[in-house]
């Protein structure tokens, strides 16, 4: 019993936001809901749990990262690629910009974690984005990066899965699988203005604070990303209380502060630390949530839909 209350609190908890700025949630119409389905069906999960492939893993230690890429300055890590998103980490030397380029039909976004990044957006004030820094690059906005830091930028970056970058005629295309680069006039023009923000600066809001938080950093048709922050739990849930799964789309979280732990079918409980990755793939039961080890913990969820069915136990 104590387990169903405790993944209804859950469920509650990811689907209502809490107060916020204006900074946060624009002017958008709220697409979150916290109605249940009204009766109870059957859905189809997978007869088999769907496998990891690499580079997908359950559990993205930042630390062994760093370790792998060690005495380099300018590096890829993947980190995520699934059918619909696609996710790595970047590290661009001190000095370094990067080609100007732009993606046709979906946005990009990275959380900054790492040195100083000058974002330059075509039709936006030029800013500069430091550790925590959420940033939204809209379709079709050329745009470059360039690490003003003294030491390399390290980002986050997640992108729609299969999207080549288009650069600028100043520029060199950087060579793309299965692509040839062509000179193009294209219609319609950037992307219109929407209430989703161009940045977050998460330190400056949250860092230190007693802010809860469970509200939206950008939403569209095919990208969802939120800010879930929260005062530890009470203790750590019973292996049997199993979460939900996803029918149709992988979920991955950026781990921004704290220690969060999650129960992933055919796998232990674990936590992660800040700047991990946690990814429970598609159709396997999963269960998130603020371990008791941290007084706060914030996770970031990716999807590809504003919102997707999450499926739990019937009652």
């Amino acid at each position: 019993m104590k387990s169903k209350l405790y993944l209804a609190a859950a469920a509650m908890a990811l689907l209502v936001p809490m107060a916020a700025s204006a900074q946060f949630l624009g002017t958008n119409e709220e697409k979150t809901t916290s109605n249940a389905y009204p009766q109870n069906f059957w859905s189809a999960k997978p007869t088999k749990m769907t496998p990891y492939v690499a580079p997908n893993r359950p559990h993205w230690k930042l630390s062994e990262i760093l370790a792998s890429h060690k005495g380099q300055t300018d590096w890829v890590q993947p980190i995520v690629r699934n059918r619909e998103q696609e996710a790595d980490y970047i590290s661009l030397g001190a000095g370094k910009v990067t080609k100007k380029k732009m993606y046709a039909d979906d946005r990009v976004v990275f959380i900054v974690w790492d040195g100083a990044i000058k974002v330059s957006i075509d039709g936006k004030e030029p800013f500069t984005a430091t550790k925590g820094f959420f940033v939204n690059v809209p379709f079709r906005h050329m745009y470059t990066l360039e690490t003003t830091s003294s030491t390399p930028s390290l980002r986050f970056e997640v992108r729609a899965a299969g999207s080549p970058p288009l650069y600028a005629l100043t520029e060199t295309p950087d060579a793309y699988p299965g692509r040839t680069y062509v000179k193009v006039r294209g219609t319609p023009g950037p992307a219109k203005e929407d209430s989703n923000p161009l940045y977050v600066d998460y330190m400056k809001e949250f860092n230190g604070s007693e802010k809860a938080y469970g509200g939206k950093f950008v939403w569209d048709d095919h990208f969802t990303s939120n800010i879930l922050r929260g005062k530890a739990a009470a203790s750590v849930p019973p292996d049997t209380a199993l979460g939900h799964f996803h029918v149709d789309f992988t979920e991955f979280w950026f781990i921004m502060e704290g220690k969060i732990g999650i129960k992933i079918e055919g796998m232990p409980y674990f936590t992660t630390e800040p700047g991990d990755i946690m990814n429970a793939a598609q159709g396997r039961w999963h269960r998130a949530g603020n371990d008791p080890g941290a007084p706060w913990s914030t996770r970031v969820p990716f999807n590809p839909r504003p919102p997707i069915l999450h499926n739990f136990e019937p009652e």
